[in-house]
């Protein structure tokens, strides 16, 4: 039946489709035998060395495929391929002719003794390498032999024959390490010897792997129980060199005793440290055959050495050594150690030298490198500190316990004195200078240079944080914590004294820091202010400084004393900067007052020969000073009624008291060298103005004349006829005022200044004074409890007496302690705020 157009094009297609398909397969084979896999063998793994045969040109390959008989390619005889091809070229020119590729008719058959004489032929090369001798045949040849066999099924036998080849002659090895030839060796020599044998074994499988290539890359890859011809070297060299027990144990012992002189300080053969290592690595054995042994020798030469270097060295010293060791050792491990090493022989380094030892190095040496301010060492201590468990924590309590031992040890006297106070069986002994063993905070004897002791040791404490301990947040915390402890040791002599240095710094005459220089230090002394417990003894003794410079007019700079109350008031908030505010806002209103007053005058009928300057102060705000009534002069009398009459004018209901004691006047005198402007105190101007009347008044005279009160007048009087500027002079002679003394005017007095002043003799402050201020603290203490109180009970009705202890040490803000607030709550109990429960004493209730 004829074809469809449709049938005949797919039949068409289909007889083209058998062709094509014919001719690959023709073509393949051709490949596969005829071409003898030549071509394949040039490099075809670049990880292997080949012998000189191995580069020869493609025509010497050629010849020597075509010259050595019997070849498993010459077996298949002319494939027409060549021909045909040939045949095609030599053509006429414009003549088709058709390809036909056929396959082969039968599978060729190898001769009965292939199987016998290719492996004679392969065991003679592996032979040659083994006695690294010249190989007979070619590479090439060689490989293709191996293919051969593969090709055919042999590849088993042929496994299996090559590793009884190569065990052979690894077994054969191990005799040069055993009897007397290996024992007679040094450990160096028997580290060479081992070496070599490795080396040559490495490159022996090198090429033998290079020849069996096709082997490694078949059949051992389509066979997974099947180890590597690499992996079967390494077996082999294992199982019966590396694994004996002698041989095993004369390689580690001589690789410890190579290491061990290297970190004696000798020069060793570190290549040679690297291949055994290796060795040790590749063949699996590294961690239980050398690492084990290394960190247990490790261990006890570091542990050794720890203990007789921290009984030899200085701290310092030995610090630097255990860094360098630390180096040492990661130098080692980066060149010829095994990774896997790292971390636990670091460890073992850092536990031995440091971990085991924290405690007693800084016990020995902290305090000495503190003290000596040695930041380099300080921060190499931190550094290996942070590399060992707990190190750090040790290090950060060991310098709050140095913080707290400073505050009390003098921080002028020397790290020496401080660290022999401390050895044992000594006793504790003041030093020549006085300064050793002196305290900072407890001893009295130190108040003057207390603060600015302080403010030194914060300054050097905080450049170690920064500098030494990378401003680690617990170290600032401890430091913190460290200052608020021992600077409460006393309690409220601190505030009083930070109080009194701020007052000697913002205080007029202070040339001795720039306006940015005084700006950082009331920033410092902000600090310190932070630390203390009684803030409002501090709040009390300020005040009261505060009061003179503003009267006086002492103060060094408005913006500094606004800058200071600012930053008080950021701190502690409104409430505590509420009165000083009003004082500064007192002194503004006076000035006002005053301009109103001298337009008042001005329209006066009666000529006032005085110039007279008022502050009207709230007494709520200012300190409680006690009234001291003085004879005045009566152009002062009538100018104080005058102003008196105007005030009271403006401001009805009012009462105004005079404060003499904080009064200053400028007198104009007269003496042989000429006119002077004397700028005295009222009490010294109320001592001046009698000498206009007469002379040589005794202290009993002028102390009934001028009513000023004993005391105070004995130090006006030395401030006139004792001092510098002597205006009056003192009969008989000397430094203090007694009774009987008399006082004559210095006509002769001379002075390069037209204006002089003249200082009052500033009273110390007596020990009254101070319980004096003190006690109102505590006042004003015992006011602040019975109104928390109050507002407790108030608040919540009923309350246990626990809770409410409890709810009173949150809102006071100074320290107080329980005992005392026992008393107030039994206070307000007996003034009926609050009542006990009938049933239960520990519980009040709020009486409303």
């Amino acid at each position: 039946m004829p074809f469809s157009n449709a049938t005949r094009k797919k039949a068409s297609h289909d007889q083209q489709d058998t062709e094509r398909s014919q001719r690959k397969r023709r073509v393949s084979g051709e490949n596969r035998q005829g071409l003898a896999g030549l071509k394949r063998h040039k490099q075809e793994d670049s990880d292997f060395c080949h012998s000189d045969p191995a580069h020869h040109s493609s025509s010497q390959m050629d010849e020597s495929v075509n010259s050595r008989k019997p070849n498993f390619s010459a077996l298949v005889g002319s494939n027409g391929l060549t021909n045909r091809a040939s045949s095609l070229a030599n053509s006429k020119p414009g003549t088709a002719k058709k390809l036909v590729i056929k396959n082969f008719k039968g599978k060729p058959k190898l001769h009965d003794n292939y199987k016998e004489e290719t492996w004679m032929k392969l065991r003679g090369a592996v032979d040659a390498i083994h006695k690294s001798t010249s190989i007979k045949y070619s590479l090439e040849e060689l490989y293709q032999a191996v293919e051969n066999m593969c090709s055919h099924k042999m590849a088993v036998m042929l496994y299996d024959s090559l590793k009884v080849v190569c065990e052979e002659h690894i077994k054969h090895q191990i005799t040069q390490f055993k009897g007397n030839s290996g024992d007679e060796l040094d450990s160096v020599l028997f580290l060479r010897k081992i070496n070599k044998c490795w080396q040559d074994h490495c490159r022996q499988m090198i090429m033998i792997r290079s020849i069996f290539l096709f082997l490694d890359r078949t059949y051992v890859l389509q066979n997974s129980m099947v180890s590597s011809l690499w992996d079967m070297g390494l077996d082999l060299f294992r199982q019966h060199i590396i694994s004996d027990t002698s041989v095993q144990t004369k390689t580690v012992d001589g690789l410890l005793l190579l290491i061990e002189r290297e970190r004696n300080g000798e020069m060793v053969d570190r290549s040679l440290l690297k291949s055994l290592l290796g060795m040790l690595s590749d063949l699996q054995i590294y961690k239980e055959a050398f690492e084990v042994r290394f960190l247990q020798e490790t261990e006890r030469l570091y542990a050794a050495e720890g203990q007789r270097l921290m009984q030899e060295r200085e701290i310092a010293e030995y610090l630097h050594h255990v860094d360098k060791r630390l180096e040492e050792e990661q130098d080692r491990l980066m060149f010829y150690m095994d990774q896997s090493t790292q971390k636990p022989l670091v460890s073992c380094v850092e536990k031995q030298l440091l971990g085991e030892h924290l405690v007693n190095i800084l016990q020995k040496g902290l305090h000495q490198l503190l003290d000596e301010n040695r930041t380099d060492d300080l921060k190499l201590m931190y550094n290996l500190f942070a590399k060992v468990k707990a190190g750090l924590e040790t290090l950060c309590q060991h310098w709050g316990d140095y913080i707290k031992k400073m505050s009390r040890y003098g921080i002028q006297g020397s790290a020496l004195n401080w660290f022999q106070s401390y050895l044992p069986g000594r006793k504790h002994c003041t030093s020549i200078n006085g300064s050793f063993g002196s305290t900072i905070v407890i001893n009295p004897e130190k108040d003057k240079t207390m603060v600015q002791e302080l403010l030194d040791f914060k300054d050097k404490v905080d450049n170690i944080l920064q500098s030494c301990f990378s401003s680690n947040e617990k170290f600032i915390n401890t430091m913190k914590e460290s200052f608020e402890t021992f600077i409460n040791k006393r309690l409220n002599k601190p505030a009083e004294l930070i109080a009194k240095y701020v007052d000697s710094k913002l205080r007029a005459g202070n040339k001795e820091a720039t306006e940015e220089e005084l700006e950082r230090m009331l920033d410092k002394i902000m600090v310190l202010f932070r630390f203390i417990h009684g803030k409002d003894v501090f709040e009390a003794f300020y005040k009261k400084d505060l009061a003179k410079r503003l009267l006086v007019g002492k103060s060094a700079s408005v913006d500094a004393e606004k800058s200071m109350l600012s930053k008080l008031k950021q701190e502690c908030g409104g409430a505590f900067t509420s009165k000083l505010e009003g004082m500064f806002k007192d002194m503004e209103l006076s000035r006002d007052i005053m301009v109103h007053f001298k337009q008042h005058i001005q329209h006066q009928k009666d000529s006032i020969s005085i110039d007279l300057t008022v502050n009207i102060l709230t007494m709520g705000y200012w300190p409680t000073y006690i009234p001291m009534e003085v004879h005045l002069p009566p152009e002062m009398v009538r100018y104080q009624e005058i102003f008196k009459s105007f005030y009271l004018a403006k401001h009805s209901g009012r009462k105004l008291q005079w404060q003499p004691t904080l009064g200053h006047c400028v007198l104009r005198a007269d003496f042989r060298a000429g006119k002077k402007e004397l700028q005295v105190s009222l009490f010294q101007s109320l001592v001046l103005i009698m000498f206009n009347d007469g002379d040589g008044f005794t202290t009993e005279y002028i102390k009934q004349y001028t009513g000023i009160e004993d005391g105070e007048l004995r130090r006006t009087l030395q401030s006139l006829a004792c001092g510098k500027a002597r205006v009056i002079i003192k009969t008989p002679k000397g430094k203090e005022v007694e009774d009987g003394d008399q006082f004559h005017f210095n006509n002769d007095f001379k002075h390069k200044l037209y204006r002089i002043k003249i200082n009052q003799i500033q009273m110390k402050e007596t020990q009254e004074e101070n319980v004096n201020t003190t006690e109102r603290v505590f006042q004003d203490r015992q006011y602040q409890i019975d109104a928390a109180i109050v507002r407790i009970m108030k608040t919540r009705k009923t309350l246990t007496h626990t809770l409410l202890v409890s709810e009173l040490y949150n809102q006071l803000k100074f320290p107080v302690k329980p005992a005392d607030l026992k008393k107030r709550i039994e206070s307000l109990i007996d003034r009926d705020y609050m009542e006990r429960d009938k049933e239960n004493s520990n519980q009040y209730h709020y009486v409303a």
